[in-house]
């Protein structure tokens, strides 16, 4: 799906200051390899601690520019979409914005290459995540049917790479100008994903993400695809304002095993 864009209109929604007083909570995760993984959690508007209702999680990755210990940057794309009152008042959940460290990747991937293998094991910041969303899952009240990942760019590929990985435990994805393996297709066929790039991309070549829908298609799938004409590698400005993107997302629910 192709159609001309405005971007100035979205400029100013989508990205939020990488601010110490955010609403987006700091800490600090200890994984199995000793190694230290900074976070920011947004909790539901109105999160009760004590009562019985429970939410949905988005886990964000973020690109390879927002890398490092500040626990700040990984805030600047897109975490500010979930603060905008649409969002907050219709679809309160969860946000796990993890900040992936310096010279790290969320996938251990050549992002510039036409095509790649997954590696066997996660890469050590991807380990990470994982278990920092198994601690959440068992301090926090969240809907375990209703998991998502979205990721930009390093995050776009992080993204295909831990539901490939793990291909029964999230509802839905939304890989933004990233990559995966094609071969990983026919695990995830039945995950609703959509996917977004630009069509002038100049950092990830727009036909990782074409490829791999192709490959979704073949194995039965039918994911959902945006591609923006004209539109370089910022292609989740326009997406985090993609008409139907969040109703679309918090209306998945992880398909019985």
């Amino acid at each position: 799906m192709t159609r001309p864009l405005l971007l100035a209109a979205f400029l100013t929604l989508t990205t939020l200051p990488a601010m110490a007083d955010s609403p987006y909570e700091a800490f600090e995760f200890t994984g199995s390899n000793g190694k230290v993984l900074p976070c920011r959690l947004l909790k539901p508007a109105g999160y009760d601690p004590n009562g019985s209702e429970k939410y949905p999680v988005v886990v964000f990755l973020h690109g390879a520019g927002e890398r490092g210990s500040d626990n700040n940057a990984q805030l600047v794309h897109c975490c500010g979409r979930f603060l905008e009152d649409d969002l907050r008042t219709k679809h309160p959940c969860f946000v796990l914005a993890p900040q992936c460290p310096k010279d790290e990747k969320w996938a251990n991937v050549d992002w510039s290459s036409d095509h790649h293998s997954m590696m066997k094991e996660p890469s050590s910041s991807m380990q990470l995540v994982i278990e920092v969303l198994d601690k959440l899952e068992k301090e926090y009240r969240i809907d375990t049917d209703r998991e998502y990942v979205m990721g930009l760019s390093m995050g776009g590929y992080g993204t295909w790479d831990l539901v490939s990985r793990m291909p029964t435990r999230f509802a839905a994805a939304v890989p933004i100008c990233g990559g995966a393996d094609e071969a990983q297709a026919p695990k995830i066929a039945k995950l609703p994903v959509w996917v977004f790039h630009g069509d002038k991309d100049g950092a990830v070549k727009v036909i990782r993400s074409q490829r791999m829908v192709a490959a979704l298609k073949e194995a039965g799938g039918n994911p959902k695809y945006t591609e923006y004409p004209g539109v370089g590698h910022n292609s989740w400005t326009p997406a985090m304002q993609e008409p139907g993107l969040f109703d679309w997302l918090f209306a998945q629910h992880r398909a019985s095993e």
